[in-house]
């Protein structure tokens, strides 16, 4: 009868839950500015793959690759693996748990008539003649009944925690797909400078000819044929540095799509213009930001775990009920054993009376977690848009520079071509010559430089803008039963 009052009692207390139930945070509250510092329209643009925006096939196929091989995302996706089976298992705490026993034992015949009987539990017992078979069969069930909802709680921490999983599998994947953007950028700025190098030391190669000739001449002294000398010394001492900058871009794009360091070293052979991005990029909203940025959502998620952790703490203030079942039968025959059951039904309350303190302060502990949660959040939402903003600024910066650049190189170029037929015609000296073609290979380099730069500041307001991956095809978490 006392057991039967116990668990109508935990039943009837069951929907009792301990904790602050989490609510999610308004903008306001994380610290972003009623007006944002960047102006920028709402933007409806499609950021998913926004690598396919620079019309390159090879970046196309390198990223996704990446997605598909690079270990950083194997490894990202094993830790959602190991989060959506602590899910599982936090779930399974929500039943109860059956186990069952069988046995079986036979009496041996000993000397003077007495007899030998194995029973389940391994012990031998000595009885009277008569021997035989015993057959037995159990059931055990124990249940952990939360009164106080320590188990929902549980359960609801550890879904968060799934979530934030998901979100921090994504995080890498935008984290990797930009690294192979920006070192594939690299390689196509290294290729470039390497084609403005060779192009410079051929010139060079004739204008130290040339310079050879009027010294045998005597038009001029041998100081201009070793001008000419260190100036294509010097040029062609820039190109094995930047072979080797090429070969560690390309090494590492290998690394990043999941290969060897030289197995795209063929792919990268040829030379390849550096790619364009799309002339303008919609920065959109900071709310647009906070639903995009997979880091800002698993800051929220581990807040969400962290507030219900609160109320797993509180509920060891209040009294825990356990049930235990028990059903068992026995016979010296197979087919009797459903003829005679016998069973049992435990229910018991256990209260915390005395603990040092201990479960007040894992309250204060775990209260404490999900402020420094909190902070942790905000921080992350600051962040967002702090790299919004820098991108934006990095950009519209990049591509002031390119345009000055194209000016540069229009007006560097037509320097050189006219100091170079002055100084065939004698008209010049070699000095002025090697200044413009200096001149005209540093606009070249900038004009590569800024273009890369412009490309990059792209893909970093991509990224910070939160694209690269899509809610919709992220592996998910099992559903609620």
């Amino acid at each position: 009868m006392r057991s039967r009052i116990l668990l109508l009692t935990g039943l009837a207390l069951a929907g009792c839950t301990v904790g602050p139930d989490y609510r999610p945070k308004a903008a306001a509250e994380l610290g972003v500015p009623d007006a944002w510092s960047v102006t920028a329209a709402p933007s409806a643009e499609d950021l998913t793959r926004w690598w396919t925006r620079f019309n390159d096939p090879v970046l196309t196929r390198l990223v996704e690759q990446a997605a598909a091989s690079n270990l950083d995302v194997a490894q990202a996706v094993s830790r959602l693996r190991q989060a959506r089976e602590s899910l599982v298992q936090s779930r399974a705490s929500l039943l109860p748990t059956i186990s069952a026993t069988g046995g079986y034992s036979r009496s041996e015949t000993l000397r003077g008539g007495l007899n030998t009987i194995t029973l389940p539990d391994g012990t031998v017992q000595t009885v009277g003649s008569g021997g035989g078979d015993n057959f037995s069969v159990g059931l055990d069930a124990q249940y952990q009944l939360g009164l106080f909802g320590e188990v929902r709680r549980t359960v609801e921490a550890t879904r968060a925690q799934v979530d934030a999983s998901r979100f921090d599998y994504a995080t890498v994947l935008l984290s990797v797909e930009s690294e192979i953007a920006r070192n594939y950028l690299l390689a196509r700025l290294y290729q470039a400078q390497l084609a403005n190098a060779r192009d410079s030391l051929a010139l060079q190669d004739d204008n130290l000819e040339i310079a050879g000739f009027r010294v045998q001449a005597g038009l001029v002294s041998s100081l201009d044929q070793e001008q000419a000398r260190v100036q294509r010394a010097q040029t062609a001492a820039s190109i094995p540095q930047l072979d080797q900058a090429l070969a560690a871009a390309v090494a590492r794009l290998g690394v990043l799509t999941g290969q060897a360091p030289g197995a795209l070293r063929s792919e990268f052979a040829a030379s390849a213009p550096i790619p364009n991005g799309p002339a303008v990029v919609g920065a959109g909203v900071p709310a647009d930001v906070l639903r995009q940025r997979p880091d800002v959502r698993t800051a929220e998620r581990n807040l969400a775990a962290a507030t219900a952790q609160i109320g797993v703490a509180k509920a060891q203030l209040y009294p825990a009920l356990a049930i235990s079942g028990s059903l068992d039968t026995n016979a010296a025959r197979l087919g009797g054993l459903g003829e005679t059951i016998t069973g049992g039904l435990f229910a018991g309350l256990t209260q915390a009376i005395f603990n040092g303190g201990r479960l007040r302060s894992q309250v204060r502990g775990a209260e404490a977690a999900a402020e420094g949660a909190l902070a942790a959040y905000r921080a992350s939402v600051l962040t967002a848009l702090e790299e919004v903003e820098n991108a934006l600024v990095a950009l519209r910066s990049a591509q002031a520079r390119e345009r000055e650049f194209g000016v540069a190189l229009t007006a560097a170029n037509t320097s050189a071509i006219l100091s170079r037929s002055q100084y065939r015609s004698g008209l010049t000296d070699f000095t002025t010559l090697a200044q413009q073609e200096a001149a005209l290979l540093s606009a070249r380099n900038s004009a590569a430089q800024a273009r890369a730069d412009a490309a990059t500041a792209t893909v970093q307001l991509f990224v910070a803008l939160g694209g690269g991956w899509d809610p919709a095809t992220l592996p998910d978490a099992p559903q609620d039963s």
